[in-house]
């Protein structure tokens, strides 16, 4: 069973989408919070596989619950669900670690796989916002070249990581095991000094490796 925690501060919208979620029978919604400040405080009590934020909650909105999760419990996917196609919020949510950025009005299958694609270590950014978002940042590529200690391997993985690909999906292009490709991953974190892989895809993007 895969957790899930959803902070939205519309009860209709939340219990919409807990439905939403649950037509997947290895998702379960097993917290809720009206607010950020509600969903850190859930995160401190149980264990979440994923937490699926609103942007504009009271209290404490989603992207500051997001820094919160995000670098207390590194190990937890966070998705930002929000009705704002806005490049800057999308932006920020990345900056922060978020591994999805997805709107309200996506239809249930899309939110699904949008899920999926977190929790098996993609990166999940609805058309129209990644539309806007990476331009903006192909337009800040770096002028330093790539490390020059990375070697040839991980930079295959980093450039996958880059375009969205899950680590099954990295294994299965570079016929490796998925624990060989964690294992690289985690070792390119190191070595570049980045937090997580929505860095490192970053990383990818603004270093012209895609």
């Amino acid at each position: 069973m895969i957790r899930i925690l959803i902070a939205e501060d519309q009860t209709l919208v939340r219990h919409g989408l807990k439905m939403m979620i649950e037509t997947d029978p290895e998702l379960r919604v097993t917290g809720e919070a009206s607010n950020g400040r509600e969903a850190v405080a859930q995160c401190e009590r149980q264990a979440f596989d994923l937490v699926v934020l609103d942007i504009r909650m009271p209290e404490m909105d989603g992207l500051e619950a997001a820094r919160h999760i995000v670098s207390r419990w590194p190990d937890r996917k966070v998705m930002m669900l929000t009705t704002f196609n806005d490049d800057e919020y999308a932006l920020e949510a990345l900056k922060i670690g978020a591994s999805g950025y997805m709107l309200k009005d996506a239809d249930p299958a899309a939110l699904i796989r949008s899920i999926r694609s977190c929790l098996s270590g993609g990166l999940s950014l609805e058309e129209h916002v990644a539309a806007k978002v990476m331009p903006r940042l192909l337009g800040k590529t770096e002028t330093k070249p790539v490390d020059p200690s990375l070697t040839p391997r991980e930079l295959d993985i980093i450039r996958r990581v880059g375009e969205g690909r899950s680590n099954k999906e990295i294994a299965e292009e570079l016929a490796l095991s998925v624990g060989t490709v964690k294992n690289h991953i985690s070792l390119v974190l190191d070595k570049l000094e980045l937090r997580d892989r929505t860095q490192l895809a970053i990383y990818a993007i603004r270093h012209d490796l895609i």
